[in-house]
């Protein structure tokens, strides 16, 4: 089994993957929704990321190319 790290340097994320931490208390029949559950939480931190900032913008300004 894979070793999930105790700290992103996200605290949204580490709250998500600490949630998998239910695993080892839940009949495997239920694990499916945990991880629909983790997968979610963390596809909606994705998209809460702000757009990078452009090479060469002034200012740190934000946008597309």
């Amino acid at each position: 089994m894979s070793v999930v790290p105790q700290e992103t340097g996200d605290e949204r994320v580490d709250a998500i993957v600490a949630g998998l931490a239910r695993l080892g208390e839940l009949p495997v029949s239920e694990h499916v929704a945990v991880f629909d559950e983790t997968f979610s939480g963390l596809e909606g931190v994705l998209a809460a990321v702000e757009e990078p900032v452009r090479e060469g913008a002034p200012d740190g300004a934000v946008g597309r190319r």
